[in-house]
């Protein structure tokens, strides 16, 4: 190809391609674009990487996939169609997680650059610490809808991945999911929450149960809904059908052998009826409408017996069609759940039909019930896959900038590898690839790439558990693969990635092993080669307000009311870094 014929490149670069070696972390829309160019620019050993397979809604925009490739691995199906173009090519392909043990710092030194490619934060903030530990350039890509943007990441150089905040995925009051949605994506929410509770993996927040300790229900009369200590709700018929009381929601589903009947009573009728016995919830809203199954299917079209309706992605169902597709779906995620070993769960996918037409038709179900705009299969799966539209021209553009700084990288032209911003309207410059003026220097406070990394971690610590501290902080938001942890002060071990070591202690309290305000963590983790120093801020945090809050900046130890809320957060990752696209 390209590099194989004389002329088109200069003889230094030429030879540079052909000595290299790269790694491409993603075989999506942006990943097979750039397999596609390094194999005919001429590059002759790559190795690829992506632990999905081919999903027919991938063939609009992933050109080297075709109908007959789908189900099939995406990395393996990438290496077969691109090894097309130029057989010469040496393409190893893996069917596998980056964030796998078996990809340690060893196996990114063997490259000379690294492109990322992926469409998740927690992957791209484990390749930006293992290239920084292995010293190999990285290149950063990413596009929403027609932005897009291309940085160079180089320790030392310029600014790591982590060395800018990224906006978080928004989170919703468990109350007003709960109790009081007013947009289809709180329906959405509560009907994924509804999914893991019937077959997934149950979470404390995530009960979908009505939450008599709303703030706003309360000042009622204390028996208003109460009966005795447990809590139990009065009314026997909606205590006995309904099944309030806050007992296994799995448990009582299997127990009723998941009748959609008596499921879609529960939730739709008995639930909907406990809220509207919470009458200060109703005194500024307009209060929900309980909906029972005989109702729904008494209007059900017969033409639709043969469920046409569901492959009209674009469609939105009807009630009818809604109450049969949660009944066939209840059906085929039963027998789903059946056939999983003793403690296993499903995890909702949004590639999975049964999984994905559960919770449309729940989350229209219950936008019906609150006067909330309904929407359609294939809009139900972009919110609740948190999926921003991929365009096939942006992927390809951002692809062939990647390969541009690859090549400026193999030549040590680092000070040419400006990060560049694509967006869909010129700029007075009349230019619609924006480069930036230079390099962006590392964070000094960064938490990743500093000399002596530190974060302030403000927190509830009678109300955080240590199993929290390692699941919700180390774990979700600092992106640690096996972390332990010690109390700098004492060297006591309170968390470590020896199983069962520190077993005991997670049910505890941080103020119970005397981690409290002061208080400075040593963290590490063996995997990443990472060390983190954890400075304990004690607050009392309010119900409804986050557990904590992680600081990498101490001039951001603000009040809370002296903090300017950020207005613009968004539910989905959006393009690869946070930087505005100018």
């Amino acid at each position: 190809m390209a590099a194989s014929i004389n002329g088109v490149f200069p003889t230094t670069l030429q030879e540079k391609i052909k000595s290299s070696k790269l790694l491409i972390v993603g075989a999506g829309g942006i990943g097979c674009e750039i397999l596609k160019n390094l194999v005919l620019s001429g590059f002759p050993y790559i190795e690829i990487i992506d632990l999905d397979t081919i999903d027919l809604s991938n063939l609009n925009r992933q050109f080297l996939f075709h109908r007959e490739h789908v189900g099939k691995s995406k990395a393996h199906v990438a290496r077969e169609s691109a090894l097309q173009f130029n057989p010469d090519v040496k393409i190893k392909a893996y069917h596998d997680s980056i964030i796998g043990t078996d990809y340690g710092v060893n196996f990114f030194q063997n490259f000379d650059v690294v492109l990322n490619a992926l469409d998740n934060r927690a992957a791209r903030n484990h390749v930006n610490r293992m290239c920084l530990n292995a010293q190999v350039p990285l290149i950063e890509s990413g596009t929403a809808g027609y932005n897009g943007q291309v940085e160079m990441i180089k320790k030392g150089l310029t600014q790591c991945y982590e060395c800018t905040p990224k906006a978080t995925q928004k989170s919703f009051p468990g109350c007003t999911i709960r109790n009081t949605p007013s947009e289809p994506i709180h329906c959405i929410v509560w009907a994924k929450h509804l999914f893991n509770q019937l077959f997934g993996e149950t979470v404390d927040d995530e009960d979908i149960s009505p939450d008599v300790a709303d703030p706003e229900a309360q000042g009622e009369s204390a028996n208003s809904h109460n009966d005795g200590e447990d809590g139990q709700a009065i009314g026997d018929d909606v205590s006995q059908a309904g099944n309030i009381m806050r007992v296994n929601t799995r448990q009582w589903a299997k127990d009723n052998n998941y009748d959609p009947e008596t499921l879609f009573n529960k939730f739709f009728n008995d639930d909907i009826k406990y809220l509207l016995s919470m009458s200060n919830l109703w005194k500024t809203r307009k209060p929900p409408r309980p909906i029972q199954w005989n109702n729904v299917l008494l209007k059900q079209d017969k033409a639709n017996c043969e469920h046409q309706f569901m492959h009209q992605y674009h469609k939105i169902w009807s009630l009818a069609e809604c109450a049969s597709v949660f009944e066939d779906c209840l059906k085929n995620l039963r027998t789903n759940v059946e056939n999983l070993v003793e403690g296993d769960f499903l995890v909702w996918d949004k590639d999975d039909q049964p999984a994905m037409d559960f919770v449309a038709a729940c989350a229209n179900v219950r936008a019906y019930i609150f006067e909330i705009a309904r929407k359609s299969r294939f809009e139900v799966k972009s919110m609740a896959g948190n999926i921003i539209p991929a365009i096939a021209t942006t992927n390809a553009i951002t692809a062939g900038i990647v390969v541009l700084q690859t090549i400026k990288i193999l030549l040590k032209d680092f000070n040419k590898c400006k990060s560049v911003y694509m967006r869909l309207r010129q700029n007075p410059r009349q230019q619609l690839l924006v480069p930036e003026k230079t390099l962006l220097a590392p964070n000094p406070n960064c938490y990743v790439c500093a000399a002596d990394p530190a974060i302030h971690l403000r927190v509830d610590t009678k109300r955080m558990r240590i199993k929290e501290l390692r699941d919700e902080v180390l774990k979700k938001t600092l992106n640690m693969i096996n972390p332990d942890v010690l109390i700098d002060s004492k060297g006591v071990v309170v968390i470590s990635s020896e199983e069962a070591e520190t077993e005991c202690n997670e049910e505890k309290f941080l103020n119970e092993l005397d981690i409290v305000d002061g208080v400075i963590l040593k963290c590490d983790d063996f995997f990443q080669n990472y060390e983190l120093n954890i400075i304990i801020i004690h607050t009392d945090a309010e119900r409804e307000c986050p557990l904590f809050e992680v600081v990498a900046d101490k001039d951001q130890l603000k009040p809370k009311e002296e903090t300017v809320p950020n207005k613009k957060e968004s539910i989905a990752d959006g393009p690869s870094t946070s930087k505005k696209l100018v």
